[in-house]
């Protein structure tokens, strides 16, 4: 599994996580919506732990900058 997440990729994700995480502590959502936020902040969590997004691998992105090491 190769990463393709950069470092500012992961932080927005993290990020996001927690805004999912905060939203749902302080009751400003609830019912569905919040469970299907929850979930959706959970794979941005796995995801920046990770380095690794399978959309992107999907689409052939990768925000992560490749070093003179790797290319060659």
């Amino acid at each position: 599994m190769n990463m393709n997440i950069s470092n500012t990729d992961r932080l927005i994700r993290f990020v996001l996580f927690l805004i999912a995480i905060g939203l749902f502590i302080f009751d400003i959502l609830n019912g569905w919506l919040a469970y299907t936020i929850i979930t959706i902040g959970t794979v941005f969590l796995l995801t920046s732990l990770l380095s690794f997004c399978p959309i992107y691998k999907l689409f052939g992105w990768n925000s992560r900058k490749r070093s003179n090491q790797e290319t060659s």
